[in-house]
């Protein structure tokens, strides 16, 4: 039963990781990177590493999904809208 286990937790992980890098938007890849973290952290609890997944858990799950939204969330804001960053010289968009 446990080899089961596994081999859909390593399925899950294939399907979350070929999701994340086929998104475009980081938005989505953000969600779906999370999504990836607690598969891992289920195949890590099944391989009997709680430890191990207890970090990914808190790591791959929350954190760095959380550090690309706020990150894509202020590059995403318009130069000149009151922020204090003057324009970039060059081409206009």
């Amino acid at each position: 039963m446990t080899d089961v286990l596994i081999v859909v937790a390593l399925l899950l992980v294939a399907g979350a990781a070929t999701a994340a890098v086929l998104n475009r938007d980081p938005m989505r890849q953000a969600l779906v990177l999370s999504f990836l973290g607690l598969a891992l952290a289920l195949l890590f609890t099944f391989l009997q590493a709680p430890d191990v997944a207890l970090s990914q858990l808190a790591v791959g799950s929350a954190v760095t999904p959380l550090m690309i939204l706020l990150t894509v969330r202020k590059v995403r804001r318009r130069p000149g809208s009151g922020d204090g960053v003057d324009k970039p010289a060059g081409r206009e968009r």
